[in-house]
């Protein structure tokens, strides 16, 4: 099976961040968000990710420049996710296989998901793979319809939802798996229908099944996962699920948390079972802590902090 690429969107502004740093490049649990993404895909195998610039790209460029297998494509003017995807065109005309279709903006994707959307892909020699998730916090959300058999019928938005598919609990949430020569004949057929005036990926999904193309909208994801970042508000949110994400695997693997309301640990830091981890610590980047360790209160270990097995580490100590 040929390797899978990704086409990840990172072009939009900062309008609703009140930001001129690009979205992307907010940080979540001390990391810029996309790179959350990109670590995601990398997990299945992709190891070419073409990421899609637009606002500030040479802010984008610069903070991914030194990251593995990455190159970029400029949308120079914001005209729909369509219309970006479009810009992934010439780097990826050879690619005869899978494309993941990703947000920079979603950092809670897991890999897990993204390898089961793979999987489903293959299963079914899909043309296109539309990752969903359930939810009853439906508004504004595309609603997946879907025909008497289960198989997948059309996206409806909101605007244009009748009463029964507003009740739809099933949501697009703009995770793509296609096969990238269809895809890239899907875009060229896309239409600026809209008020807008924008060319949206989601009107691909009909225009291949219309063409006969297996299209499958595939149940795979959690509403977490689900969550992009439009303001500073939700980009608080998306940082707490992150901690408690990286708390619960913690404490499933021995570690004691004894308030994590009241601490900071980094996705990346590794620490030994038995640990105990005080109130009022903070642990960032690649921390390593040994077993049977206790640390803090008000403890700062830094990234390069090495605690070997049985340390103590005292209130108010700062290391690395």
């Amino acid at each position: 099976m040929t390797a899978p690429v990704a086409i990840v969107l990172a072009a939009g502004k900062s309008t609703r961040m009140k930001s001129v740093l690009p979205k992307v490049l907010h940080e979540v649990g001390g990391r810029p968000m996309i790179e959350y993404v990109l670590d995601g895909a990398r997990a299945v195998g992709v190891q070419r990710l073409v990421v899609i610039v637009g606002h500030a790209a040479d802010k984008v460029r610069g903070a991914l420049s030194q990251q593995p297998g990455v190159e970029f494509a400029l949308q120079a003017e914001q005209k729909g996710t369509g219309h970006a995807v479009l810009q992934a065109r010439e780097a990826l005309r050879d690619h005869r296989g899978p494309v993941f279709v990703l947000t920079g903006d979603a950092p809670l994707m897991r890999a897990e998901s993204f390898a089961a959307l793979l999987s489903d892909q293959a299963e079914h020699r899909a043309s296109c793979v539309i990752g969903t998730a359930e939810t009853e916090h439906n508004f504004g959300l595309g609603r997946i319809v879907r025909g008497p058999n289960g198989q997948f019928e059309k996206i409806v938005e909101q605007k244009d939802a009748t009463p029964a598919e507003q009740a739809i609990r099933e949501i697009n949430v703009g995770c793509y798996v296609f096969d990238c020569q269809r895809l890239f004949w899907a875009l060229e057929r896309i239409q600026p229908n809209n008020a807008q005036k924008e060319l949206y990926l989601t009107d691909c999904c009909g225009i291949l099944k219309q063409a006969g193309d297996p299209v499958v909208a595939s149940c795979r994801l959690d509403i977490t996962e689900a969550l992009g970042v439009n303001t500073r508000v939700e980009l608080a949110r998306v940082h707490q699920a992150l901690q408690q994400r990286t708390f619960t695997r913690l404490m499933l693997d021995g570690v004691t948390i004894v308030d994590p309301a009241q601490t900071v640990i980094d996705s990346r830091a590794r620490i030994g079972a038995d640990t105990i981890i005080e109130p009022f610590t903070s642990i960032c980047g690649a921390a390593e802590i040994g077993r049977d360790c206790r640390i803090g209160p008000h403890a700062h270990l830094g990234p390069s902090a090495r605690i070997p097995d049985g340390t103590r580490v005292p209130p108010f100590t700062a290391i690395g």
